[in-house]
């Protein structure tokens, strides 16, 4: 039985294998997003029929992979050097960079094409917008020209709720607003927690994240304050009224918790803490978003408060 997690050679040409191709939808990262988008679709006002719903969270999920597939192309230099990412199909050699492109382009297309044919075109232009944010904006510019690529760039990850939102209402309110300045703040913590423990492969490839740039003590100094400006952010759905008391102290102890790791993070001269806030940031993301749609859930207590 032929492995089809093994690219084969045929008349010299590379074929890569199914698990190839999963790879370059950057399938973790892509969860996320997923997940995101489907929170926003569901807090939005209004009706959007279960299929026509289910639709828009595949254009998302699709659209994202196809941004993670474009990055892997034009990071493929790169790639190579971090050992974080050497295993990837094209720097692994497994695949031909034309057919990470070519397989990118193609379901970005066709993601914002059944978005606005199948849903409407409002949430099409924005998932459009997120993917070439995405490629051109981070990937192309910034990720390896500023130490502010994380923080800019992360914009692109804090727009697929409001895809979501878009799919249902037709345009982008002050809701879906907060949702990305959740997101949007969320980011620089996350990952230069992950980057504080990565800072050589960053060296060593040249790309300018923070601990490379700034330093360890100065990176843990500006995680500290992002997850300050987090505590008003995450509060801020229940004090608009998209959710209820059960979501707002949730995340006051959560947001406690995200702080708590990064003064773990300034106190720690090793790796172990950065290593559990890039866990417990994931984490916390997740829960806010998923106790936003316990709390609006009908018949539960969220709707008391």
């Amino acid at each position: 039985m032929t492995d089809l997690s093994t690219p084969l050679s045929r008349a010299g040409t590379l074929v890569p294998g199914v698990g190839d191709y999963v790879a370059l939808l950057k399938p973790r990262v892509m969860s996320l997003v997923v997940f995101t988008g489907f929170v926003g679709l569901y807090l939005a006002p209004g009706h959007i029929h279960p299929i026509l719903a289910a639709v828009a969270v595949l254009c998302i999920a699709v659209g994202a992979g196809a941004s993670g597939a474009i990055n892997m192309w034009y990071d493929r230099d790169i790639d190579a050097v971090m050992r974080r990412t050497q295993d990837r199909p094209l720097p692994a050699g497994r695949m031909e960079p034309g057919d990470a492109l070519g397989f990118g382009s193609v379901l970005a297309a066709a993601s914002v094409f059944v978005m606005g044919l199948a849903v409407n075109w409002t949430a099409a232009a924005l998932l459009a917008f997120t993917i070439a944010f995405y490629v051109f904006v981070y990937t192309m510019w910034l990720k390896r020209s500023t130490p502010q690529n994380i923080v800019i760039g992360g914009a692109a990850g804090a727009f697929p709720p409001m895809v979501g939102w878009a799919a249902v209402t037709g345009d982008v309110g002050l809701h879906s607003l907060l949702l990305f300045a959740l997101i949007f703040f969320w980011t620089p913590p996350h990952f230069w927690a992950l980057s504080l423990y990565r800072a050589g492969d960053y060296a060593k490839a040249g790309v300018p994240m923070m601990p490379v740039v700034a330093g360890p003590r100065e990176t843990k100094k500006q995680m500290l304050a992002y997850t300050l400006v987090l505590w008003p952010i995450a509060l801020a759905p229940t004090l608009v009224g998209m959710t209820g008391w059960i979501y707002g102290a949730a995340a006051l102890v959560l947001s406690l918790g995200f702080t708590a790791a990064a003064i773990a993070v300034w106190r720690d001269e090793g790796e172990v803490s950065a290593k559990r806030m890039f866990g417990f940031s994931i984490l916390y993301l997740f829960l806010l978003f998923a106790l936003m749609v316990v709390d609006r859930a009908p018949g539960l207590a969220g709707g008391l408060f």
